[in-house]
């Protein structure tokens, strides 16, 4: 008699949580219901903290609120953003899973040009899942996908490649763009699928944006501090760039890849351009000199560790962008901070407290899921 096939488990269930910031109803999430459902979600509520919001049946999540974030981390709440998409990285902290996947709520499932609904999850996984080659560019992209390899002249010892900290997906439709080009081309839309994944080679910045990203919480999370911004802040919109510049500059120091390119999502929602304009000024003057900073940016032999990385970037931070402007002082403290609660959060006793607890796949609130931080 023949058995029914036993069902195939998705990638990384139980080592994966998606991370989503929001002040709305999560009614996209019905869209990615079938890719979805099976993770355990964390949801970053912005904004009003008395407002409820709606989570629709059948997913397993947990919802932290400003009240939550002031809860758990007390006096050091204040490296959390308020009233702005970087609030996502409370949710980077209180995870407990080796990887992390973040998506905005207006972004929904794309089709590529055959007309297939993309698994966007399921490619930053196998993104996440194969090595990256920053020491040597490969002209045919990806060497490790299907149907693709290392290209003639490419040196046998680079072919290990290095580990994946994080992958950076794309969007259909409207693109990620500042203020200024958003005003002079309106109604740009971006219908361009190309199908390649690229590593970021090494010593080279990018935009990293936020919006479908996945990384390594193990080998890069406490890089990933996506700043002060928002509410009481001179700046807005550069939270995810900024925590990309530290990533990037830190993975560099410490072998580790970066990844672009699939998956795409369909990014449904253009963001007003005057109030990005207000937010982004600063950012736009500022950046002039931020990025020759992280250019010059030298790490010593004695960082070896994500932690020691970040600590002294935060130090040349402090020393040479405080002339830019004051906020950048602050900045620096605020990165020293987030160093103390993810460390306090993530000490050895949390995570073997945190493998210990029985998983649940009822949805629930979590008010209050950790100790305070001393």
């Amino acid at each position: 008699m023949a058995h029914p096939p036993s069902p195939i488990s998705p990638p990384l269930k139980d080592d994966l949580d998606i991370v989503i910031p929001t002040i709305r109803n999560l009614d996209f999430l019905e869209m990615w219901r079938p890719f979805f459902q099976a993770y355990h979600l964390i949801i970053v509520q912005d904004g009003d903290p008395t407002k409820t919001i709606r989570v629709p049946d059948g997913f397993d999540y947990e919802l932290y609120n400003r009240n939550d974030v002031n809860r758990v981390l007390g006096p050091k709440a204040s490296c959390i953003s308020f009233k702005d998409s970087a609030c996502r990285c409370f949710g980077f902290l209180v995870s407990k899973k080796k990887y992390i996947f973040t998506i905005d709520d207006d972004c929904f499932v794309a089709k590529d040009p055959s007309g297939k609904e993309i698994n966007a999850l399921e490619q930053q996984i196998k993104n996440l899942l194969t090595p990256s080659t920053p020491f040597f560019f490969n002209t045919l992209y990806d060497p490790y996908r299907e149907g693709a390899d290392f290209v003639r002249g490419y040196p046998f010892s680079f072919r290990e490649g290095a580990p994946t900290a994080i992958s950076h997906g794309l969007w259909l439709n409207i693109p990620d763009y500042d203020a200024p080009t958003q005003l002079v081309k309106p109604l740009e839309r971006n219908t361009r699928y190309v199908d390649a994944v690229m590593t970021i080679p090494k010593g080279t910045l990018f935009p990293m944006c936020g919006m479908n990203l996945g990384f390594d919480r193990e080998l890069i999370g406490p890089a990933m501090y996506f700043g002060l911004m928002g509410d009481g802040q001179p700046i807005g919109r550069y939270d995810d760039m900024w925590a990309g510049w530290c990533a990037k500059v830190i993975c560099d120091h410490l072998s580790l890849g970066v990844k672009t390119g699939l998956p795409y999502i369909w990014h449904s929602k253009a963001s007003n351009p005057f109030v990005n304009l207000k937010k982004e000024y600063k950012g736009i003057y500022w950046q002039e000199e931020i990025i020759p900073f992280f250019q010059s940016v030298v790490l010593p032999k004695e960082c070896t560790t994500v932690q020691k990385c970040y600590l002294e970037l935060s130090k040349q931070v402090k020393e040479k962008l405080s002339s830019v402007d004051p906020y950048f002082q602050k900045l620096a403290d605020a990165m020293v901070t987030w160093i103390e609660v993810w460390d306090e959060l993530n000490s050895p006793a949390q995570a073997a407290a945190a493998a210990a607890a029985p998983s649940t796949t009822t949805p629930v609130k979590k008010d209050a899921p950790s100790p305070k931080p001393k």
